[in-house]
């Protein structure tokens, strides 16, 4: 077999990605590692001091943006090859007291962010043949939890947009895929034991152990590497009919 088809060491030279929040968490080893496969990389996130050292990676440019201001997004590069949709936030609350204004601000900037960002850079993409779209989806857009109803509809909604975008994209040489981990070592998570400790009643260190980890059968939080590891598959050449599917790194949570 020749090295073309090499999955752990895709050549990504001549190719433009944008990564939404980019500053730190899964988006920021994406970016480390698109860069590191050659890609030049636009990252793009809201936080301008995380940004600083991810811009400070060889081939990385950071652009301070607020995904949730939806106007704004048409100033974003669309001369892209590889998009990958990360940005995202948690708000954890029983829906009767869940505040109507973080609902349509998770649905926008999780769902009508990406659809707009697909939206800009197809033409694109359809132009030269080849393409690939990455959305950072979760478990969550495959099984629900209580006190998340933002987060699970807007991962649903980005399940069902990126196997649309796989169909139509598919003819034109562009593949649309949803990764699917379970908890991830990430400042979102990290932020989220506070919230689910005081919504379970339990003490914060009993959070990861009874609430995160108890679906799963691999004990442990997912490392951001592992999903940029992932997504790197996804842009490589060994991927090419790997189109409109979900892939859970849950540790064996959907297996239930």
């Amino acid at each position: 077999m020749t090295d073309v088809l090499d999955p752990s060491s895709p050549d990504l030279r001549g190719r433009t990605a944008l990564v939404t929040g980019a500053a730190s968490g899964i988006g920021e080893s994406v970016t480390r590692a698109l860069a590191a496969a050659g890609a030049r990389v636009h990252a793009v996130d809201r936080d301008a001091d995380g940004l600083q050292a991810v811009a400070g990676t060889a081939g990385v440019e950071g652009i301070v943006a607020d995904l949730s201001d939806l106007g704004a997004l048409t100033d974003l590069p669309r001369d892209i090859d590889i998009l990958v949709n990360n940005a995202g936030i948690q708000h954890v609350s029983p829906i009767e007291d869940f505040p109507v204004e973080r609902f349509d601000l998770i649905l926008d900037l999780m769902l009508a962010a990406p659809f707009r960002l697909v939206h800009q850079s197809l033409p694109h993409m359809y132009a030269g043949g080849w393409g690939r779209v990455v959305n950072v989806s979760s478990v969550h857009g495959l099984r629900a939890s209580a006190f998340k109803a933002a987060y699970v509809a807007a991962k649903h909604g980005l399940e069902g947009l990126s196997k649309v975008i796989a169909l139509e994209g598919g003819p034109k040489g562009v593949t649309s895929n949803c990764l699917n981990p379970a908890y991830v070592r990430t400042p979102l998570v990290e932020k989220q034991i506070a919230d689910q400790a005081s919504q379970h009643g339990i003490p914060h260190e009993e959070v990861v152990e009874s609430v995160m980890l108890a679906p799963v059968a691999v004990k442990r939080l997912v490392e951001p590497d592992e999903v940029a590891a992932l997504a790197l598959f996804l842009c490589g050449p060994a991927s090419a009919s790997v189109n409109g599917a979900a892939f859970t790194m849950d540790g064996g949570w959907t297996a239930h």
